[in-house]
């Protein structure tokens, strides 16, 4: 998942990039940061359901050779098309992988679920600080063609890592299946899964908004493609950090107590963050942002399989993921639209005040257990 995901923030971070060298608007580069979520939107149930019957090797397998083939579209046909195709399959991949791997953590350790996603998320905090640092590098050094070759040559290692690994996973033969007649509104009225199901697409909005306006910021105020990984490196740094501690931080605190301090933090970096040009005050806010929205993802998870039906946890991460995928659709879209009228600094102050609203909302699910 490390090498996959590595593979996924460096592509995302270097798409940006390149269509801002074709001289794309922001418009356009919203556009096609939406494209990486609008087939995830739409499949993510279907997909999580397949994985409650089929368990995570097949989905994973075809995860990995989609986004190592959508990663390569670009370094073969170089044009802003070639970025869309891209995109598309990227995202339409990662998502597959996603929810396969998700839901097979949370299989494999119910007794200790926060334990078990935290170190899922130490993966995802180690990729999310590599793949900018080693597509800006790469994007420095070698172009952006290159720098896709270099990322694509994670997954293919990935995919023959897989092929070790899988054989060495518990079965999920007796797990339970979920019902013929499953409907999703029937999760989506469980009010434990509905309040996960908001957060969580707040919290993804948040992320969204930092993978798509700090490379925009950046680049308008010209701070070159390695600077500009460093900052979004520093983010990937915190997550690590705090993910490491979360046996700390789950020892005192609640899962809905984790997410508040969450939403609070975030809020106060985005105020924050459009008002300054200096690189170590924008690394300095970025993995402050790492830090509350790093710890978020682990307690979401386990909210999210502990309140779930049996036989249904993938198809409740694939809501998640349809929230998810929905926010990082119609966000860079809005955020987009609403920078190139205004500027960023609105952008910013937009979705600060949107996470205060969500922080209230789940300060006040403080003490509620599923």
């Amino acid at each position: 998942m490390v090498l996959t995901h590595l593979t996924y923030t460096g592509s995302r971070f270097t798409l940006q990039l390149y269509a801002i060298k074709l001289s794309a608007t922001p418009f356009t580069v919203g556009l096609l940061m939406s494209l990486l979520a609008v087939v995830p939107m739409f499949m993510s149930v279907h997909i999580g359901r397949w994985t409650d019957r089929a368990g995570p090797v097949k989905p994973a397998i075809i995860a990995i050779v989609s986004v190592f083939v959508g990663t390569l579209v670009p370094a073969v046909f170089q044009s802003i098309t070639s970025l869309y195709v891209a995109s598309l399959i990227i995202g339409s991949g990662f998502m597959v992988a996603h929810i396969a791997v998700n839901n097979a953590v949370g299989h494999t350790a119910p007794e200790n679920r926060t334990r078990a996603f935290s170190h899922l998320a130490l993966g995802f905090s180690t990729s999310s600080m590599m793949g900018p640092v080693v597509a800006g590098f790469a994007i420095d050094a070698l172009g952006h063609v290159w720098a896709f070759v270099v990322l694509a040559s994670s997954t293919l290692a990935a995919f023959f890592a897989w092929l070790v690994v899988r054989k060495r996973m518990p079965s999920m033969r007796d797990a339970p299946r979920p019902p013929a007649d499953a409907r999703v509104m029937d999760l989506v009225r469980l009010p434990h899964l509905r309040a996960v199901f908001i957060v969580s697409g707040m919290l993804s909005m948040a992320w969204d908004m930092f993978n798509f306006m700090v490379p925009l910021h950046g680049s308008q105020i010209k701070l070159s493609a390695s600077t500009l990984g460093l900052i979004m490196g520093c983010f990937g740094v915190a997550t690590f950090v705090v993910r490491a501690g979360m046996s700390f931080i789950a020892a005192r605190f609640s899962e809905w107590q984790t997410l508040t301090g969450a939403l609070a933090i975030t809020t106060g970096v985005y105020f924050l963050f459009p008002l300054f040009h200096e690189v170590p005050v924008l690394m300095g806010l970025a993995f402050i942002l790492g830090l509350g929205l790093g710890s978020a993802q682990p307690m979401v998870m386990t909210l999210l399989h502990a309140a779930s039906p049996p036989g249904r946890a993938g198809e409740a991460v694939g809501v998640r993921t349809t929230v998810l995928n929905g926010s990082s659709t119609v966000v860079p879209l809005l955020v987009g639209s609403l920078g190139a009228a205004v500027g960023v600094v609105p952008a910013f102050w937009l979705v600060a005040t949107t996470l205060t609203a969500c922080g209230v909302f789940a300060w006040r699910r403080t003490g509620v257990q599923p």
